[in-house]
């Protein structure tokens, strides 16, 4: 390896170290989605997100499966590797199946939007050692503009697996997981599009987590493990916006129901334990909703503490 390799090379670990490390710019937001969106954007991009084009089949078995895909589509354990680490999936370029203009990850990215799909940075397999970043596709785009087409089979499935596997570094995906993801993908399109957006909401993420563990309940082996995995970085999400003066009970609450579901990852069946708890749980997180990072006047607080300068309007 030549010098000018040696030197990208220990760039990007540089680049992902201080981002892992929380010594980027805006460190009092605890928010893990901070670390990659430009500081002017932030307040609008924690506090919204683009409409989810998603058209759910009518057949049971399909939407079951678009269901997993979905939820393996926002759990970083998909993507494993430094993607993993960073607290990177699927859904940080693809907000709600879409794109994320606003995306601007360290030596990932040149301008906000773009990615570097070939970054040695995530992958020992694709990495050019170049940069070349390119914008960031909205899945729910035309059909024309995408770099895949939807229709062949199995075509999106190997695009996918290649993704995973190759570009992110990640582990192989079970086979169930693989074909949800690709029945998602193929299921967000224009015309399943209902408004330009919506507030990020603590109860879309308490439901995310029901559909986790639901999902878990039925699935077996590599599946099961993953949407638990994927419910547990979701109830990691909600800690983020929850690390707030006051709110101290309800973190105690969100980490109970993480060891649970760390417990029924390693016990592999018993659910019995978060069954009893997690209602209740989910109930007094819902009322301390008003006093988290979840409601806009929290968040400007916190941006505006961030950014002094800037005072997020």
């Amino acid at each position: 390896m030549d010098r000018r390799r040696t030197a990208r090379r220990t760039l990007t670990a540089a680049a992902l170290a201080l981002l892992l490390g929380g010594a980027g710019t805006n460190v009092t937001i605890p928010i893990r989605e901070a670390r990659w969106l430009p500081p002017d954007r932030l307040l609008d991009a924690l506090s919204r997100e683009p409409a989810e084009c998603l058209s759910w089949p009518a057949d049971p078995a399909a939407r079951k499966s678009v269901a997993i895909g979905r939820i393996a589509f926002r759990a970083p354990l998909l993507l494993g590797g430094q993607a993993a680490r960073a607290g990177l999936s699927c859904a940080s370029c693809h907000r709600n199946g879409r794109g994320n203009p606003d995306f601007l990850f360290p030596t990932l990215s040149g301008a906000p939007g773009t990615a570097d799909v070939t970054s040695s940075l995530m992958s020992s397999r694709r990495g050019d050692q170049i940069a070349n970043p390119r914008p960031i596709p909205d899945l729910g785009g035309p059909r024309a503009s995408l770099k895949v087409p939807h229709a062949t089979p199995g075509t999106l499935e190997t695009f996918i697996h290649g993704l995973v596997v190759e570009e992110f570094d990640g582990p192989e995906p079970p086979a169930q997981v693989l074909a949800g993801l690709a029945a998602y993908v193929r299921g967000t399109r224009p015309e399943a599009c209902r408004g330009s957006g919506h507030p990020i909401r603590l109860v879309d993420h308490l439901q995310q987590v029901d559909q986790a563990v639901a999902l878990a309940r039925e699935s077996e082996a590599g599946t099961r493990q993953l949407m638990l995995a994927a419910a547990r970085s979701t109830l990691g999400a909600i800690d983020e916006r929850f690390q707030r003066p006051g709110l101290e009970s309800q973190r105690a609450l969100l980490l109970r129901a993480d060891r649970q579901l760390q417990a029924i990852r390693i016990d592999a069946a018993d659910f019995s334990a978060w069954g009893r708890s997690w209602p209740s749980i989910r109930t007094a997180l819902l009322r301390a909703a008003s006093r988290s990072l979840y409601d806009r006047k929290q968040l400007q607080q916190a941006v505006n503490a961030a950014y002094p300068s800037s005072r997020a309007q």
